[in-house]
């Protein structure tokens, strides 16, 4: 069927994403399972908690807890300090 692993063309060309009412929880088990953290947990400018975590097939997870709205305008710019 032509479904190849994301080692045998050199890397994943996705991440899948993830929310969950935990990300503690999950991100501890998904690392007692093996995955390897590419970013911590941390909370986001958008007002998610959010890490990435890569499993042993390769693949890239992100892992997210919605934890409060932030306005759109603090959003931009806080992005725009993040990134500039």
């Amino acid at each position: 069927m032509g479904v190849l692993a994301p080692p045998s063309i050199g890397g994943t060309p996705v991440v899948l994403a993830l929310n969950v009412a935990d990300a503690e929880v999950v991100f501890a088990q998904a690392v007692a399972a093996g995955a390897e953290i590419r970013q911590p947990l941390a909370e986001m400018f958008w007002g998610d908690r959010h890490g990435q975590l890569e499993d042993p097939f390769g693949h890239r997870w992100n892992i997210a807890q919605h934890l409060r709205d932030v306005p759109h305008d603090e959003v931009i710019a806080a992005a725009a300090q993040a990134f500039s």
